[in-house]
């Protein structure tokens, strides 16, 4: 099944799919709300599951269809490969983590191991996820704050978006430079969106 917004790449990737003999696409959509619903009709054995969708994004998508199906197998097959990207997909159950770019005999080899059990991951970006599972969980209100840091935010403004003291602002940002391994504010703006941890809207 595949599950991707861009019609002219589920063509291409359909047609790619279907030129191999074991292979075949039984179903694809480009919302990832709509996921769910066409996996329950058609029960794929295989998943290719963009990360950025309309209605849920791609980690939703997984985590729903997994929770109704926990044996269900999904390769995510995106653009996107920020170490937060590749962190949320895998945590949520994905098998594989590829990029747009693969090769094909790469792709259909992929497929193929996946469904028969096996987890795959390109050394380059398991490398990423490894560094990325060693760095501190940031809490919920770390995460407030650095969102607005990343908007430019002061922390007189922090504050006052989140309803608490400039000292207590203060002291997200230490614990947050700790965790981020940065020295300031402008770094940890940069490692935010450089490793995906907040997305620019």
């Amino acid at each position: 099944m595949l599950v991707d917004d861009h019609p002219a790449f589920r063509k291409g990737m359909a047609a790619l799919v279907d030129s191999e003999a074991d292979l075949l696409v039984v179903a694809q959509t480009g919302d990832g709300r709509h996921a769910l619903e066409l996996f329950r009709q058609a029960t794929p054995d295989i998943v290719l599951m963009d990360l950025r969708l309309p209605g849920i994004g791609g980690v939703e998508a997984i985590i729903a269809i997994r929770k109704e199906f926990p044996n269900a197998k999904v390769i995510v097959l995106t653009t996107f490969d920020t170490d937060e990207d590749i962190y949320r997909a895998i945590q949520s159950g994905a098998k594989s983590f590829l990029l747009k770019d693969t090769p094909d005999d790469v792709l259909a080899e992929t497929i193929r191991a996946v469904h028969a059990g096996q987890e795959r991951l390109p050394p380059k970006l398991a490398r990423r996820l490894e560094a990325r599972q060693q760095r501190a969980e940031l809490s919920k209100r770390e995460m407030d704050v650095l969102r607005l840091l990343v908007k430019g935010r002061s922390n007189k403004e922090i504050a006052s978006d989140l309803v608490v003291s400039e000292d207590t602002v203060k002291a997200h940002l230490k614990t947050l430079f700790v965790k981020l391994d940065v020295q300031d504010r402008t770094q940890a703006a940069i490692s935010a969106v450089r490793h995906g941890i907040v997305q620019l809207e």
